[in-house]
């Protein structure tokens, strides 16, 4: 698509002449189990897109991507229940299907309805689902490694360890800065790009009275996802007739290894491999994951 060649000289046309309200406060919206959503606008003109984080994660790192698309599309992130700064209800279990409901919930919130949806890991899992809740909700989406895996290789050790991973997570820090310095010194966070691990710092953390900072997706909440992974999404893609682009890196891990099965478990879709980037792509280079989803979504 020639308008896609060109999208890095539209960004700059568009940030010349325009000023965005992008970031000035998330909207709230009820979902499903008494969770309340976070909405957050990250500016741009053209077709509405949502976008959807990873687990542990939250929409704002989104930001990046979004700037690099803003003079073709509005782009929305939300922030899924247990993330950010959604509120999830007292009797929250993250089954993945309150995922897809707050995916669902987000697309009746926003005017016009969003057409195109662009998710990471755990979003583009929930993007999945939300399609098979209520097919057609979208006409187009890319999904970057979603953890839509079948059942058979979903091992048990491995989703122990990374439940124990993220509970022995460090959940507060003496300051936002002390956050940053700490995830740019070790991978897999220090791979990600300076203003995804930055967005990461400012809005996936929040503020105590004592002047310290702490995880807004708690430690607890990022292993209980984990612990409870999604065994029916994957023999249910056949009912997706959206129109879908699976992109994968090059790990050798449970979704990178299920992307070729999702894509061609799926009806209409294409596969599309991205030899320089782990299952964090979305987060390491932000200019090639927008060309990447404005190929994707956007008719030539």
């Amino acid at each position: 698509m020639a308008a896609n060649r060109n999208l890095r000289a539209d960004v700059c046309s568009y940030r010349s002449g325009h000023s965005s309200s992008a970031m000035s406060g998330p909207m709230l919206i009820d979902s499903t189990k008494g969770a309340r959503v976070a909405l957050h606008d990250l500016g741009g003109d053209g077709p509405t897109v949502l976008f959807c984080h990873a687990n542990g994660f939250c929409g704002p790192m989104w930001a990046p991507v979004a700037r690099e698309l803003a003079a073709v599309a509005r782009c929305w992130a939300l922030d899924f229940r247990g993330h950010g700064d959604s509120v999830s209800g007292p009797d929250e279990d993250y089954d993945w299907n309150g995922m897809a409901d707050d995916v669902l919930a987000a697309v009746a919130a926003l005017d016009p309805a969003p057409r195109l949806a662009a998710g990471h890991s755990l979003g583009g899992a929930s993007i999945l689902k939300a399609e098979q809740a209520r097919p057609g909700t979208f006409d187009r989406a890319w999904v970057f490694e979603p953890v839509t895996i079948p059942g058979r290789t979903v091992p048990r050790d491995g989703v122990n360890m990374l439940a124990a991973i993220a509970r022995m997570r460090r959940a507060e820090f003496e300051s936002r800065q002390a956050a940053y310095d700490r995830y740019a010194s070790k991978p897999p966070l220090s791979l990600f790009a300076p203003e995804a691990l930055r967005a990461y710092v400012d809005h996936g953390l929040r503020d105590l009275p004592d002047g310290t900072v702490e995880l807004k997706c708690a430690p607890d909440t990022e292993a209980t996802i984990f612990e409870n992974p999604d065994l029916e999404g994957f023999p249910r893609l056949v009912e997706v007739a959206t129109a879908v682009t699976v992109a994968v890196g090059t790990d050798t891990d449970p979704p990178a290894m299920a992307a070729p099965l999702v894509a061609e478990a799926l009806p209409n879709a294409t596969l599309v491999r991205y030899d320089n980037l782990t299952h964090f792509g979305p987060l390491q280079d932000p200019p090639l994951i927008a060309t990447a989803i404005a190929d994707a979504l956007f008719e030539s």
